[in-house]
């Protein structure tokens, strides 16, 4: 499962090892539990990736091979590709601009978009918000 943590100055990507549906049904009991309002909705997210990392080609291949169906890729500029999902919005209101989106790529994908994220992170500014659909 791939989780992507949006706040109002910054994007988190992590993959974890449990599926899409157990962590939402633990996020929505765990607010029932404490007495917070969630809301979970089938969205589209959209996050920006620098091409100019080494393993670039290995996820567009992958992404080309087994997911093409699952994940669009459109061209920002030179060095940065947007990348869309489908998946989950888990917030405190459907209209929130901060929260979680939830998803499930193959393996080896998920865990090339993290770490083609992390590398990206490293090589430039603070990254600048995505689009949610």
């Amino acid at each position: 499962m791939l989780k992507l943590s949006y706040t109002d100055t910054d994007l988190h990507i992590e993959k974890l090892s449990t599926s899409v549906e157990k962590w939402i049904g633990q996020r929505v009991l765990l607010a029932v539990r404490v007495g917070t309002s969630v809301s979970v909705e089938p969205m589209n997210a959209a996050f920006g990736l620098s091409t100019d990392i080494s393993t670039w080609k290995d996820l567009e291949y992958l992404i080309c091979r087994e997911a093409s169906d699952l994940i669009s890729l459109s061209i920002c500029d030179v060095d940065m590709v947007e990348v869309g999902l489908e998946g989950y919005w888990l917030s405190s209101t459907s209209q929130s601009d901060e929260g979680i989106f939830v998803t499930h790529l193959p393996a080896a994908i998920e865990s090339l978009i993290v770490e083609i994220w992390q590398a990206s992170q490293h090589q430039q500014p603070a990254f600048d918000h995505c689009c949610l659909d």
